[in-house]
């Protein structure tokens, strides 16, 4: 941790504790970015990415958000080059194998949500390991959305309805929003009050879209790499400057 990072280890005096956003989900952008500026591999910004991650996990545990949702890999990623991809899911394996005995100690509760069944067999293993060994910790709800779609979520959770329509488990006129919710990948986590992503993007990418329908969003040129703590107290502050009304005056 920097020293710049050091001072914020405390929640800024400027942000209300009671206005903080429960659940913040993040699109970690511009990794290749960031490696192609410092003349490096696309491989190392995505090693610097984890650390950016790492740190931001920890503020949000020190600060009192109770919730992180992060992008790591979507299912259109399958088109990078496969270099790219193998990397990625042997960083992914390596860095849970590596990290699961910090986050039993900072009390962190880990999740994944998407298409698991289509991540190599060792990664499965692994993120089956981390989510059985923290599913009783009482801190902070840490998601890793990997091979996640939005789009392919929200038909997976129609197709599951629909069979139990079918099957005469359950009515048309039955179907509500809490049903839908239950299938989906985020059954029984609270909707993001907070979405942040990184390297100027202005589009969601087909990230948790059911559940972004009264997030705040915040856009910031910076690169996920250099996103630090100072990063995320703008961001914070932004978003308490924001007036919520939910389609209320």
């Amino acid at each position: 941790m920097t020293a710049k990072q050091t001072l914020l280890q405390e929640l800024p005096t400027d942000l209300e504790r009671g206005r903080l956003p429960k659940h913040v989900a993040v699109i970690m952008d511009g990794n290749g970015r960031w490696a192609k500026r410092q003349g490096l591999p696309r491989i190392m910004g995505h090693r610097r990415g984890v650390d950016a991650l790492k740190d931001l996990l920890r503020c949000c545990r020190d600060w009192g958000v109770g919730a992180l949702t992060a992008y790591a890999f979507s299912t259109e990623n399958w088109g990078r080059p496969l270099e790219e991809v193998e990397f990625l899911m042997t960083l992914f394996e390596r860095v849970l194998r590596q990290e699961l005995r910090e986050m039993m100690q900072e009390d962190v509760r880990i999740n994944f949500v998407g298409n698991l069944g289509a991540l190599p067999r060792s990664l499965q293993t692994e993120i089956d390991r981390a989510v059985t060994a923290t599913q009783q910790n009482q801190g902070i709800q840490f998601t890793v959305a990997t091979n996640y779609g939005g789009r392919q979520e929200i038909l997976q959770a129609c197709r599951a309805i629909a069979s139990q329509v079918q099957a005469g488990q359950l009515e048309p006129d039955q179907i509500d929003e809490s049903i839908f919710e239950r299938h989906l990948y985020t059954a029984g986590i609270c909707d993001p009050d907070l979405l942040i992503r990184t390297s100027g993007e202005m589009r969601l990418s087909n990230f948790l879209l059911w559940q972004m329908a009264y997030a705040e969003l915040y856009i910031t040129d910076t690169l996920w790499p250099d996103f630090d703590r100072t990063q995320f107290h703008q961001a914070l502050v932004a978003y308490q400057q924001r007036d919520r009304r939910f389609g209320k005056l």
